[in-house]
């Protein structure tokens, strides 16, 4: 698996992040049991340099916590049947499946996890897994949809440890 971690701000977390976001992305990808091996890119920016991002993608001008970007289109989430059938999924020159790209504004995980009322790890990691799944192809616009989502997430965090 590539995990291309790059930042544009300086990070200053008491945790090795780098080790944070590893772990992370391998057990999320494990734990949706995908066949194949993936490309996965993390960029961790600030208020600013996210809201850029915003602004170019989504049309919306307002800093948020994380961006996803799925490279997949799934007939349904965490169904990887159809994956093989289309050679655009897979980078001609590894093989791996490139599952998308994930921006994380570290000024909100700052934010958040003192709102929150738990620590900047957990919050780096919910983020991240959340990330993951949408390149998974979840979602959280109907609210059954959300559950599961939200379900998916809080398990893997347990089963990682990662505790509020």
């Amino acid at each position: 698996m590539t995990i291309s971690i790059e930042q544009e701000i300086d990070v200053d977390f008491a945790f090795d992040y780098k080790k944070t976001a590893r772990e992370v992305i391998y057990y999320t990808v494990a734990h949706q049991k995908f066949p194949f091996e993936a490309e996965v890119n993390l960029l961790l920016t600030d208020d600013q340099g996210i809201q850029q991002f915003n602004q170019e993608y989504r049309k919306i001008n307002l800093p948020t916590d994380v961006l996803s970007f799925p490279m997949i289109v799934y007939e349904s989430a965490g169904d990887f049947v159809q994956l093989q059938a289309d050679a655009d999924n897979f980078n001609p020159d590894t093989g791996e499946t490139v599952l998308g790209d994930i921006i994380i504004n570290i000024d909100r995980v700052k934010q958040q996890a003192e709102s929150y009322g738990h620590s900047e790890l957990r919050e780096f990691a919910f983020l991240i897994v959340h990330s993951m799944l949408h390149l998974f192809g979840y979602d959280h616009m109907t609210q059954q949809d959300a559950d599961v989502m939200e379900g998916l997430q809080r398990t893997i965090l347990e089963e990682l440890r990662i505790l509020r």
